[in-house]
């Protein structure tokens, strides 16, 4: 056969090896399984930014919502404290303690409240929070003479910001967490009551939304979390009407979980203590992940609550408290 020429060389069908030709029948697949592996990836860091957004601030400077300015205005108002002691066992007790106002919350309350919700965020050992007031009373709401120093329409916006981003983290706890009702939760104090999974009263205690009364509507989020304990309806009865609402009634609303059975402050904690320990009872990793399953389902829509449970459920799988149950097999009755 003569010797092509140069024009003509392009015209000859290239040859390919066959392994040559076997990867170009993969190339398909590969691209396949890199675009899957690049879209999971992308799941992932989605994912965790939606997981880290949720302890970040509802609000920020495009609200006019300035931090550290608000702090300093709530830091000039002092008086009581916000203690929070952890146990052993995985359980925190955070007491309200400015029994003189009925655990009304002054600024550097508010401002407390804060650090020991982030001290809480961080304490990787934790099962379970239970709040209360000091001195057999829960809380009245907001110290009067703090209201009446900021009644400016900007300042009282600022605290509303401050507190509902204090509360919405406190919700969002990956710790079971209770409010013990004893004496009055008014106002601010019935609002704190709503940012709890549950709530125990004791008897003669009450839950009173009296912010008609002081010409005001919720503004701590207690609102909003009001509709969806007790739906909408029960919601505007007891915000229009401020009516009391004693533990037997809190109990048919679903507001309350239980009504224990004492009275005082050292009795309603142990029995708080016991309630709440058999849903805690277990490791941490297990419990804290099935409080973050509720909180994903409770808040997020509904697509991305199942692939946040998925990411979850991964934390625990072939885990060591998996592990050790699957070698004890226990029975289930």
């Amino acid at each position: 056969m003569p010797e092509l020429g140069a024009g003509e060389r392009h015209l000859e069908p290239e040859r390919h090896s066959g392994q040559e030709q076997h990867s170009w029948k993969e190339l398909p697949r590969r691209l396949t399984e890199m675009a899957l592996a690049l879209w999971k990836n992308f799941l992932q860091i989605t994912m965790k930014r939606i997981l880290q957004q949720r302890r970040l601030s509802l609000y920020n400077g495009a609200h006019g919502y300035e931090e550290e300015v608000i702090k300093k205005k709530l830091q000039q108002f002092s008086g009581g404290s916000i203690n929070l002691s952890k146990e052993d066992n995985g359980i925190a007790i955070l007491t309200l303690n400015n029994p003189k106002l009925m655990n009304a919350f002054s600024g550097t309350m508010m401002v407390e409240l804060q650090e020991k919700v982030t001290e809480l965020e961080n304490w990787k050992d934790g099962k379970g929070l239970i709040i209360h007031g000091a001195g057999n009373t829960f809380c009245s709401g907001s110290d009067l003479n703090v209201v009446k120093e900021i009644s400016n329409s900007q300042d009282g916006m600022n605290m509303c910001m401050f507190m509902q981003n204090t509360l919405t983290r406190l919700m969002r706890l990956p710790l079971i967490s209770v409010a013990l009702v004893q004496g009055k939760a008014f106002g601010g104090g019935a609002e704190l009551t709503t940012a709890c999974d549950f709530r125990l009263m004791t008897p003669g205690s009450e839950i009173r939304f009296v912010h008609k009364h002081m010409g005001l509507a919720p503004g701590w989020g207690g609102g909003a979390r009001l509709v969806r304990i007790v739906g909408s309806g029960a919601a505007l009865q007891l915000l229009g009407g401020a009516a009391r609402v004693e533990p037997e009634r809190a109990r048919s609303l679903g507001l309350s979980e239980a009504t224990l059975g004492a009275a005082e402050e050292s009795g309603a904690l142990a029995e708080a203590r016991a309630w709440l320990g058999q849903y805690t009872e277990g490791p941490a990793a297990v419990i804290r992940a099935v409080k973050k399953v509720v909180a994903a389902g409770r808040e997020l829509p509904l697509e991305v609550a199942l692939r946040t449970e998925k990411d979850i459920f991964g934390t625990v799988w072939g885990g060591p408290a998996n592990l050790q149950a699957l070698v004890r097999r226990p029975k289930h009755k």
